[in-house]
């Protein structure tokens, strides 16, 4: 099944590199471009495509505003985040504004690519740099996201819960076994099995979810 891209950038140098970059790929299909977040919005409900692939900074209407709008609308659409601006503020607009995923222009074209693919799944995928920007934003304000705990949270042990809390911290496998004393295989299997409990893919969407459901204001509460 070939993916569907809407290219959002106002500029034109920008779109014509990456619809080169994804039409390269067998299983992509740039299907529109806009230049402004208003275009980006009606390109959606004229184009339907399945990914967006979205820049922040623009004139009128920016990305968070258009991915807010685009998200109202109801469509498949996935909107993927890519800008030069990686900062706490926009991830997490980003994230609430219903985004899926979240990388910097400094990124490979794999990543870029893969990031697409991983979008049209419904699959999150933030940078390195978002990911430790929304640890520490939540990890600043954890009054803003306090919410009712994840009942998926019932079906951790103990073990897991606890890696799951150092994993939102942003520490690696290598991190935690160093801490818990843990071989790193033992750390990758518990962690495993508590994304696979909480129905997440990787670790960006487990620290999202960690935050976003309470269940980090749980444990360390």
């Amino acid at each position: 099944m070939t993916i569907r891209v809407l290219l959002v950038d106002d500029q034109t140098l920008l779109r014509a590199t990456f619809t080169m970059l994804i039409d390269s790929e067998p299983d992509l299909e740039v299907v529109g471009e806009a230049a402004t977040g208003r275009e980006a919005v009606e390109q959606v409900r004229a184009r339907r495509p399945d990914v967006v692939l979205m820049d922040i900074r623009m004139p009128g209407l920016d990305g968070i505003e258009a991915t807010r709008e685009i998200t109202r609308l109801g469509t498949p659409a996935k909107v993927l985040i890519l800008t030069t601006y990686e900062t706490d503020e926009y991830v997490t607009e980003a994230l609430r504004a219903g985004a899926t995923g979240f990388l910097g222009k400094t990124a490979d074209p794999e990543e870029v690519v893969h990031g697409i693919r991983r979008a049209a799944q419904g699959r999150p995928l933030l940078s390195a740099v978002a990911t430790e920007m929304l640890v520490e934003h939540f990890l600043a304000t954890p009054d803003e996201t306090t919410t009712a705990v994840d009942p998926r949270l019932e079906e951790l042990t103990q073990r897991e819960l606890q890696m799951v809390a150092l994993a939102a911290e942003g520490l690696s496998n290598e991190q935690i076994g160093q801490r818990l004393n843990l071989a790193v295989l033992t750390v990758k299997t518990h962690v495993n099995r508590a994304m696979a409990k909480l129905g997440v893919h990787d670790r960006a969407g487990l620290v999202v979810l960690a935050y976003r459901s309470g269940l980090v204001n749980h444990l360390l509460g």
